[in-house]
C-alpha cells in the first residue's frame, strides 16, 4: 500500500500522453495504487520517463475476449480509471463509462481530452497550443509582436492535469458519502478557461487591454519584469505593491521623478528602458547580493539545471536526484500523511508476472494471459 492521503485507493490508468500520465503521477505521488494498463508492443520507457514513476504496468490486449474479460475483472476492483482517448473510443472498446459502471457503480470514470467529451471540435485533433488558443490564454502570452506558447504548461498540464487530479479526488470524497461513481469529463480548453479568471476579472473592470506588453503581468509594466544582466543573464521583478515598490527604488537608488507615477502605463516603457540599463550594469550574481531576500520581490532566472542547485529549492528538497535522474519531488507537502515517490518510473509490461496477482488474479490466470499472447 502506497505512502499518502490516497494511500488504499486503487486506480487503472490507461496510458496515453502529455496531462494523463502526469495526472496519474500526482495521484501516485499521494499514495494511490495505479496499474498502468499499455497497448500491446508499446515503447519501452526508460528512467527518464519520470510522470510514470511509481507506478505497476501491464501490456494487456484488450481487443480479444480474453484480454476484455481480464479487464473488466480489473475495472471490479478500482476506485478510479483514467483514460485520455478521443470521445467514443472506449466506448468501441466496451470499456466506456456505462459498461464499467454497470459492474462497479462506485467508480469513478476520469476522460482527459483537449476538446472535452462534447462540442463541434470533440473528435478534432490538437495540442496544448491548439486549445489555449481557443479560450484566449495564448493571446494574452508573449511579446507585443507575436504569441508566444508557454510550453505546454498551461493546457496540458495545468489546465489538464492539474483540473484531472483535482476532479478525481473531489468525486472520490463524493463517492464514499453516496456510494456512486460519476465521469469527469476534464476539457484543457475548461481548465485553460478556468485559469484565466483572473485577467476575465481584469477586463470585466475595463482594466485589461488585449495587446500583449500593455498590461501589468504580461511584460507591460517596468515594475513586473525581467531583466537581462551584465554577464547575459536575467533576472525577474515583481515590485507590485507600493512598499515592495518603494524598497526596489531604494535599493536601486531611483530618485527620477518619472518612477513616482507607478502605475502611469503611458510611462512603463521609458521607465523599463531605465531600469534595463540599471540591471545591464552588474552582473546576475551582483544583483543577488543586493536583492535576494529582499522585499523587492525578486529572483534569478534560473535554467533548469541552476534550479537544482539553488539553496532554497535545496534546503526544501524541491528537486531531488532519484535513480540518477534530476526530478521534481512530491507536492504538494503534508503534515501527517506525507506523500513519498513511490517507485521508480516503469516501462510497458514490467509487471506483467505480478501486478494482477495483485487486483486478485491466480497465477494459473496469469500464466493463461501470457501463453495466449494477451499479456
Amino acid at each position: 500500500m502506497g505512502q499518502g492521503p490516497l494511500s488504499g485507493l486503487r486506480i487503472i490508468e490507461f496510458v496515453g500522453i502529455g496531462p494523463g500520465p502526469y495526472a496519474s503521477m500526482l495521484l501516485t505521488d499521494m499514495g494511490a495504487e495505479i496499474l498502468s494498463i499499455h497497448r500491446k508492443g508499446a515503447e519501452k520507457n526508460t528512467l527518464t520517463d519520470i510522470a510514470s514513476r511509481g507506478r505497476k504496468s501491464i501490456t494487456l490486449d484488450v481487443k480479444t475476449p480474453e484480454g476484455h474479460a481480464a479487464m473488466m475483472r480489473l475495472v471490479t476492483e478500482a476506485d478510479g480509471l483514467i483514460e485520455g482517448f478521443r470521445p467514443g473510443v472506449m466506448e468501441r472498446l466496451g470499456l466506456g463509462p456505462d459498461d464499467c459502471m454497470a459492474i462497479n457503480e462506485k467508480l469513478v470514470y476520469g476522460r482527459m481530452t483537449g476538446w472535452g467529451q462534447t462540442g463541434p471540435l470533440s473528435h478534432a485533433a490538437g495540442h496544448d497550443i491548439n486549445y489555449i488558443s481557443l479560450t484566449g490564454a495564448l493571446a494574452a502570452i508573449g511579446p507585443a509582436d507575436k504569441p508566444t506558447p508557454p510550453l505546454n504548461l498551461v493546457g496540458d498540464f495545468g489546465g489538464g492535469a492539474m483540473f484531472l487530479a483535482m476532479g478525481m479526488c473531489a468525486a472520490f470524497f463524493e463517492a464514499e458519502r453516496s456510494g456512486k461513481g460519476q465521469v469527469i469529463d476534464c476539457a484543457m480548453t475548461d481548465g485553460s478557461a478556468s485559469l484565466m479568471t483572473f485577467f476575465f476579472n481584469f477586463m470585466a473592470q475595463g482594466l485589461y487591454k488585449p495587446q500583449r506588453e500593455s498590461n501589468m503581468l504580461d511584460g507591460g509594466a517596468h515594475y513586473y519584469n525581467t531583466y537581462e544582466t551584465l554577464d547575459g543573464k536575467f533576472i525577474s521583478i515583481g515590485s507590485i505593491e507600493p512598499q515592495f515598490y518603494a524598497e526596489l527604488r531604494e535599493r536601486l537608488g531611483l530618485s527620477d521623478k518619472d518612477f513616482d507615477h507607478q502605475h502611469e502605463a503611458a510611462n512603463w516603457p521609458d521607465l523599463t528602458n531605465k531600469l534595463a540599463a540599471i540591471f545591464k550594469t552588474k552582473t546576475r550574481d551582483e544583483w543577488d547580493e543586493i536583492l535576494s531576500g529582499t522585499d523587492v520581490c525578486y529572483a534569478p532566472v534560473l535554467t533548469l539545471d541552476e534550479a537544482f542547485s539553488h539553496p532554497h529549492n535545496k534546503d526544501r528538497e524541491t528537486l531531488i536526484v532519484r535513480d540518477g535522474v534530476v526530478q521534481p519531488n512530491v507536492a504538494p507537502r503534508f503534515s501527517r500523511t506525507p506523500s513519498a515517490i513511490q517507485g521508480a518510473p516503469v516501462t510497458p509490461g514490467q509487471h506483467n508476472d505480478t501486478a494482477l496477482q495483485g487486483w486478485g488474479f491466480s497465477d494459473d490466470e496469469v500464466e493463461a494471459l501470457k501463453s495466449g499472447h494477451i499479456l
